[in-house]
């Protein structure tokens, strides 16, 4: 079992690691090209679109995940399961395009973004056709990683072919090739899909077994969008300018990477998780919990100390060293912690509560942080009035950890040893050796260029962890190690 999961994981991760290398590439020369003003524009715009892009999906991919996954050996009851989903999400998108362009009328200030927005706009509606869920289900993971980084490259070649000047004319052109990637993936992903279901009608269709479970997996998309999206969103109204938007995005961008590397692996364990509950295999399941949050804490608990200390030279990187972006370092080490405390919090969603049924526990949880996310950013935004970005990020991290000790309390009998056990001991001790070594060694390369800083830092960096963990016996470590000495054998 864990060996098939170990190889889906990888796959996964060397997905993401290639998506993080192109995303690196491209985002820093937009920022650049587009300067502050241009590029807090678009992200405010985007994040607007994306509360839409949420009610069109209703956390319908979630369930349709967990659900296929049950039939994935029949076509004809997997094709039955798949219509289902696509129409039910089909005409949510239809109301949720709808919705959004009652917004954009009665909006001002939206309504002067209205071209843009409806080219973003695209991304959602044109998405319904994506079944990116079914491959998903079906762990179609080679599928997925290979035609997500052909699309994502593409892309980036596009975007810094034809991304010049601080102009609107480049940022609505920027604003098209971002969504040449959705574009893509639907068309290959409707080609692909027809090998797996039929589009014939295979009914009788049964929608009243949905609706409940989507009904509260929608509620907690749009609960996470509002916990995740408004920080940004609440910045573009108390910052005209919008450059501290562009600071906030560039200080979160890299937490961002590090989160999607942690929860792309998802996709692996929620079909897992799924079965292995179904089954009533305990002992599975709870190995399963285990070893994704063993993933967790490894790949954050390094990215944590690193970024922390590399803040300025990752800062700058990541805004392609353009004016505007001061606040951006600080901004990157107050939500560092981000990436372990959002991606726990995801991962007891999606690997414990949605096999389990039980989505409505982190349905409350976010129904609270998302008062106390909007309350404190805009009251920490307007105390901060001259940083509002460095406001909203204290409210956010807060937040984020009040979020994580109730997941962690109301789950407890699942992930508590799970998370509290000496291995995890093990990995924070190892990365507070690298926080240390990181400091001296970003004095000793003081002379060197950003780039090369954060190369030699993060290679000796990884040296150090690796060799501290497999000294302390760490669990993952020791697994490779383990396969590769029986295969020798």
């Amino acid at each position: 079992m864990k060996d098939n999961v170990r190889s889906s994981v990888i796959v996964n991760l060397i997905r993401t690691l290639c998506l993080t290398i192109l995303s690196f590439i491209s985002f820093p020369y937009v920022c650049s090209a587009l300067g502050s003003s241009f590029m807090g524009t678009y992200t405010w715009l985007n994040t607007f679109v994306y509360y839409f892009l949420i009610i069109a999906k209703s956390g319908i991919p979630n369930v349709a995940i967990r659900e296929c996954s049950k039939v994935q050996n029949d076509k004809q009851l997997l094709s039955r399961k798949v219509q289902e989903f696509f129409i039910i999400q089909a005409v949510l998108t239809i109301l949720s395009f709808g919705l959004m362009c009652a917004f954009i009328f009665s909006v001002p200030e939206l309504l002067e973004f209205k071209n843009l927005i409806f080219i973003l706009s695209i991304n959602f509606v044109i998405g319904v056709f994506s079944f990116e869920w079914v491959f998903i289900a079906l762990e179609k993971h080679y599928f997925i990683s290979f035609r997500s980084i052909s699309t994502t490259a593409l892309t980036s070649i596009l975007i810094i072919s034809l991304i010049k000047y601080p102009t609107f004319n480049d940022m609505t052109l920027y604003c098209v090739l971002t969504i040449s990637s959705t574009i893509l993936t639907v068309i290959i992903n409707v080609i692909a899909v027809r090998k797996y279901i039929t589009f014939k009608y295979v009914g009788p269709y049964d929608f009243k077994e949905h609706f409940k479970p989507i009904t509260v997996v929608f509620v907690i998309s749009l609960m996470l969008t509002i916990y995740n999206s408004t920080d940004s969103f609440i910045l573009g109204f108390l910052d005209k300018s919008k450059t501290a938007v562009a600071n906030y995005s560039v200080g979160i961008k890299s937490i961002e990477i590090i989160i999607t590397l942690i929860t792309s692996l998802d996709s692996v364990f929620i079909p897992r998780a799924t079965k292995y509950y179904k089954l009533e295999n305990k002992v599975f399941f709870n190995n399963l919990t285990k070893y994704g949050f063993n993933i967790c804490f490894f790949i954050a608990i390094p990215a944590i100390a690193t970024m922390s200390i590399l803040s300025t030279q990752i800062s700058t990187i990541i805004s392609g060293g353009g004016e505007g972006y001061s606040d951006a370092p600080l901004i990157l080490i107050i939500l560092c912690s981000m990436s372990l405390t959002f991606s726990l919090s995801d991962m007891i969603y999606e690997q414990v509560l949605i096999p389990m049924k039980k989505e409505k526990y982190y349905l409350y949880t976010l129904a609270m942080g998302a008062i106390l996310n909007i309350g404190g950013s805009i009251s920490l935004g307007l105390i901060f009035k001259d940083h509002p970005a460095i406001g909203v990020a204290i409210a956010t991290i807060l937040t984020d950890a009040i979020l994580l000790i109730n997941m962690i309390f109301l789950t407890k009998e699942y992930v508590h040893s799970a998370i509290f056990n000496k291995n995890t001991l093990k990995i924070i001790i190892a990365g507070i050796a690298v926080a240390i070594c990181s400091y001296f060694e970003t004095l000793l390369f003081a002379s060197l260029s950003a780039v090369l800083q954060i190369v030699l830092v993060v290679i000796i960096g990884a040296f150090v962890y690796l060799s501290l963990l497999l000294l302390m016996k760490e669990d993952l470590v020791c697994s490779f190690k383990k396969k590769k000495t029986a295969a020798n054998e």
